[in-house]
């Protein structure tokens, strides 16, 4: 029984969709034959009626393709059972069968997500060390999770190239020239997976490739481009949002930090929303033993915390302004940093911090308060937590997903009132609890959730393309030689 689907606007969506009906029945049809694991995207395509470029246009990795079956499948079960409810006349039906295909569909799927399959995973980034800042720390650590799982991991970024400072913001360093460079590392890399971390020109070279290779990929949004643009320029979020749009709309998967993240991102037209979780290194920052020094000795308490970039886009002046006993302390650089220290000569300004002397700086503080309403997560909460402090946020995208119901921290009432109670509140918290709340997160269940999230070239279509890719490449090195 065919499931019932929603009215079309027009005559070319009806046809994509039966012709994506077409695909799906054809692989059932695989299914049932015990021919799904040796069949390849052309055998589908004929199975179908449909050209192989068809298919893959529709499901561009063989894992998009079995997830939308298993979809499908579960839609067609529910049609059915809700058809049987339906029926005024009290007769006796059969419970519908699920198809003798669906073990084996169940199978494939769990196969193909193998979290430790050994691939070679390649990750193209614009963010990377000597940066600070949270996308850095995430990549760098679940890149150093996923080498201990046994992948192999190529990183492309920024250090590999010639850069030049980012105008409004010396510290990031953009990289120049990259196109033919990043060709090159796919060719001699011969990746499995592909993710694309960033939308910068390392980024974007890496998506071209993809796009015109047809190699499936995956992107991840960790920056709120647009309010951070508009925060900085004249231009409207309207424009950020295309741009945006336009780069992850031929990703596989687009990975987002938090569930509030992933809903906003919807209501702006971005599709393939996949959630990967976010992790915090608990013995790097923990709790203040006793017989430790207080970074913060001399200073009023209580102390109020604000680690990470000194910049407009994450709103540290509504942090400071704020009517609050004891002393606001900031860490770290960023272009905002001489303005703020002008405009709040009573506010301890530390610059940068790393290692223990950044943990000292997160464990001795009583509260730590992220005023930021343009991060996608924030990734100073889990490691504020960790070190026990508490943390007061504006309800916003990260804090609203993470402190509720935690007790390890305190929303502000509203995206622009009650920051200063929820500081106050968190005085009050069990920093010991606080504490176990953090040791909840891993690093380890993030690079897991990140492989899951991954779409793999299929078998045997990629070693098929790469020999072809080497092959072409040798004829075109003998030509001159011939010339």
């Amino acid at each position: 029984m065919k499931p019932p689907s929603a009215p079309h606007p027009n005559a070319r969506d009806r046809q994509r969709e039966e012709t994506r009906e077409q695909i799906l029945r054809a692989v059932a049809r695989q299914l049932e034959a015990g021919q799904m694991e040796d069949a390849s995207f052309a055998e589908i395509a004929r199975e179908a009626g449909v050209g192989e470029r068809t298919v893959y246009r529709h499901f561009p990795t063989r894992e998009a393709l079995l997830g939308a079956f298993w979809t499908w499948m579960q839609g067609q079960a529910q049609a059915q059972t809700l058809a049987l409810q339906s029926q005024t006349q009290p007769v006796v039906a059969e419970r519908p069968r699920p198809s003798p295909a669906m073990p084996r569909i169940r199978e494939t799927i769990k196969a193909s997500r193998d979290t430790h399959r050994p691939m070679r995973i390649l990750l193209a980034t614009d963010a990377w060390e000597p940066q600070v800042n949270g996308v850095v720390r995430t990549l760098t650590r679940v890149a150093k999770e996923l080498r201990d799982m046994g992948h192999k991991v190529e990183v492309i970024s920024p250090d590999q190239f010639k850069t030049f400072p980012l105008p409004t913001y010396a510290e990031i360093k953009v990289a120049i020239g990259v196109y033919e460079p990043v060709q090159e590392r796919f060719k001699a890399f011969e990746p499995e997976a592909i993710h694309i971390a960033t939308e910068g020109p390392i980024g974007l070279a890496a998506r071209r490739i993809c796009v015109e290779w047809k190699l499936p990929f995956t992107t991840s949004y960790h920056t709120r481009f647009p309010e951070y643009v508009s925060a900085r320029l004249p231009l409207p979020l309207a424009a950020g949002y295309a741009y945006m749009r336009w780069f992850h709309k031929p990703s596989g998967r687009l990975m987002v930090a938090t569930p509030t993240m992933r809903d906003e991102l919807s209501q702006h037209g971005f599709r393939n929303i996949s959630s990967w979780s976010r992790g915090v290194d608990t013995e790097a920052f923990r709790p203040r033993r006793q017989d430790e020094p207080d970074v913060f000795e001399g200073l009023a308490r209580p102390i109020f915390l604000y680690v990470g970039r000194v910049a407009v886009e994450k709103n540290i002046d509504a942090f400071l302004a704020l009517d609050l006993p004891g002393t606001k302390v900031v860490v770290g650089p960023g272009p905002q940093l001489d303005e703020l220290k002008a405009k709040h000569p009573q506010v301890v300004f530390r610059g940068a911090r790393s290692g223990e002397d950044l943990s000292a700086h997160f464990n001795c503080a009583d509260v730590f308060v992220f005023p930021s309403l343009t991060d996608t997560f924030g990734l100073v909460i889990l490691e504020a937590m960790a070190s026990g402090t508490p943390v007061a946020a504006y309800p916003a995208p990260g804090p609203i997903d993470i402190i509720p119901n935690s007790g390890a921290g305190v929303l502000a009432a509203s995206a622009t009132e009650g920051l200063r109670e929820a500081c106050l509140e968190c005085l009050k918290l069990d920093r010991k609890a606080v504490r176990t709340f953090a040791e909840r997160f891993s690093w380890r269940a993030c690079a897991e959730d990140f492989v899951r999230n991954l779409q793999p070239y299929p078998e045997p279509e990629k070693t098929r393309f790469w020999r072809r890719l080497r092959r072409l490449a040798r004829v075109r090195r003998r030509r001159p030689e011939a010339a």
